[in-house]
């Protein structure tokens, strides 16, 4: 018997496709919504998100 390989996990990027603009801008605005939550506000949550947001209008930047 041989061994099989399979890519478990494997993912694309997530700026392919011909929907990535819209799948870029869709994150961004969910991150952004999330990161001034008054919820997250001040906290590593809050920061996290915001970072992430920040990285993603960086590439929606790239892709426009």
């Amino acid at each position: 018997m041989e061994n099989q390989n399979c890519k478990v996990g494997a993912t694309t990027h997530i700026a392919s496709g011909s929907h990535a603009t819209a799948r870029v801008e869709r994150y961004y605005e969910t991150f952004v919504s999330m990161a001034s939550d008054t919820q997250y506000a001040g906290t590593q949550m809050g920061e996290f998100f915001d970072h992430k947001a920040r990285s993603l209008k960086k590439l929606l930047e790239e892709l426009v």
